[in-house]
């Protein structure tokens, strides 16, 4: 099922989202399946729970072909529970994310180049890759969901932060996620 997106200001997309206690229950597919519905209804890169107002620790995201995302390295479909990041270098690289949840804007924001991501799948097993560039981009910016942490707030320089037909006026947008 299709789910409504949560919009910036709206406070539940600040709050903190709670770990997920219990794997491979009806419950926990449900919301997988609108999670995934939700997504691909709206060319997103990757949905956090809390963006459909779901308080947990869960993330998807994946990116093949998308006309959002025109020349994007490939993300496999992933679903990433319970989430913990560690950078492997202070390298980081700024770039262009837009979000479903601040709709029509992008910002430059800087993230850590390469990192570690751990968690565990919807059937409890653990989850461990080493990613960079535009897939570490994608995981940084859906885990800060889980913190309540919105894409516009690491922006650095707010002149790079506007609407999308200000920002690129008769261009084609650059990706976001």
């Amino acid at each position: 099922m299709i789910r409504p997106v949560l919009r910036m200001g709206d406070p539940r997309l600040l709050q903190k989202a709670l770990p997920v206690k219990e794997f491979g229950t009806p419950e926990l597919a449900e919301l997988l399946a609108d999670m995934r519905d939700t997504m691909a209804h709206l060319n997103g890169a990757g949905l956090a729970a809390p963006q459909i107002g779901v308080s947990l620790q869960v993330v998807i995201f994946g990116v093949t072909s998308n006309p959002r995302y025109p020349g994007i390295e490939p993300v496999p479909e992933t679903v990433l529970i319970n989430p913990k990041l560690t950078p492997l270098s202070e390298e980081e690289e700024e770039g262009w994310e837009g979000c479903l949840s601040v709709p029509g804007m992008r910002g430059w924001v800087p993230r850590f180049k390469k990192l570690r991501y751990t968690g565990f799948d919807e059937l409890g097993k653990p989850i461990k890759m080493d990613v960079e560039d535009f897939h570490a981009r994608v995981v940084q910016h859906e885990v800060d969901h889980l913190n309540g942490i919105l894409y516009p707030m690491r922006v650095r320089d707010m002149t790079k932060f506007g609407f999308n037909e200000e920002l690129f006026p008769g261009e084609d947008l650059p990706p976001e996620d």
